[in-house]
């Protein structure tokens, strides 16, 4: 993945259904299917989720577009909520493969390259600007999307762009030294010759559990399109991670400011325990820290939450006082930042 910086995004249109109530989350949320250019598996679609600002005096501050991670989908209505509270319309796209946008035909989660979605990003930055008629944006990234969301801004710098929230980026792989070293190697090229076989791998759900309500959670969420056990990782799909993990250590710059979330530990757990509750179980929060200054933010805002889960806004209640608390005190300090 290039880190050097690209055009802005497309103005060309994207097909679009009408908004129709949202499904999945029901009102005020909308839903919108986008129809993206069709890949090896045929029709390809992305869903763009909006929930109009609310804030007490009717004045719009912007705009939030929150994308979200591996293995989830766009169900987080307190999150949403609290953006629309303070005068924010809130977009979240469900990626291609994922959640809203997942078709039968296709395998979930798969690309080859992430720089892929930049087709629906560009296609959600064009309604937001350009229907909508933004000129503040602030992106916002979990895990996954954490990573997807500072390249694709580096490689765009769209004009109203005005900061940026991530949520547990993922900037490196978890494990020793020789697995994101020689094992990044082998996939590289396992990936592009079988980019379609399945890493083995084991899932204990504890992470999923402690989320879900039917277990030790509080959260509502659909199964098939979050399921607890994770869903299969390919050799195509990793070795693109692991090509975006490279541009970003190569140094990024996203020109904006940036804050940066994430739990205070990493913990391994095997079994369901405070530790699954109280700490990030899928990522290492030090490689976090270390990688997060590589975005090439004007202001980075690095805030650690103690005791926080892997996702911090699906965090027990009192760690979510925490982090909203984080966030206002950030979001009010460069609401008025420009470019």
């Amino acid at each position: 993945m290039s880190t050097t910086a690209s055009s802005s995004p497309s103005p060309v249109p994207v097909p679009a259904a009408e908004p129709v109530e949202d499904p999945v989350l029901g009102a005020p949320y909308t839903a919108q299917t986008l129809v993206l250019e069709p890949d090896d598996e045929g029709e390809v679609v992305t869903t763009l989720v909006h929930r109009p600002a609310d804030g007490p005096d009717g004045a719009v501050n912007g705009a939030v577009l929150h994308v979200h991670g591996f293995c989830d989908y766009f169900f987080h209505d307190e999150f949403a909520a609290w953006w629309t509270a303070r005068g924010y319309d809130f977009y979240a796209v469900d990626l291609r493969k994922y959640g809203r946008s997942l078709r039968e035909h296709q395998t979930p989660a798969y690309v080859t390259d992430l720089r892929t979605y930049d087709e629906e990003l560009d296609a959600a930055w064009q309604l937001i600007t350009g229907r909508d008629a933004h000129t503040r944006v602030v992106l916002s990234g979990h895990s996954t999307g954490g990573l997807l969301v500072p390249l694709w801004a580096h490689d765009r710098r769209p004009d109203a762009l005005a900061s940026i929230v991530l949520n547990a980026p993922w900037f490196d792989l978890r494990g020793p030294l020789l697995m994101r070293t020689v094992g990044t190697f082998v996939i590289d090229r396992v990936g592009a010759v079988l980019p379609r076989r399945v890493i083995p791998r084991t899932v204990s759900g504890l992470y999923g559990r402690s989320l879900h309500r039917d277990h030790e959670g509080e959260y509502d969420f659909d199964l098939r399109w979050k399921p607890l056990e994770s869903l299969p990782v390919h050799t195509g799909w990793l070795r693109a991670v692991r090509r975006a993990h490279a541009a970003l250590h190569r140094g990024l710059a996203v020109g904006v400011p940036v804050l940066v979330l994430s739990s205070d530990r990493t913990t391994a757990p095997r079994e369901m325990g405070e530790d699954v509750h109280t700490s990030d179980v899928v990522l290492d929060v030090a490689q976090i820290r270390r990688w997060a200054p590589y975005v090439g933010a004007r202001h980075l805002t690095l805030v650690t939450v103690p005791r926080a889960r892997h996702d911090v806004v699906l965090s027990r209640p009192e760690v979510r006082e925490v982090v909203y608390d984080e966030l206002a005190r950030w979001e009010s300090a460069y609401r008025t930042a420009s470019r």
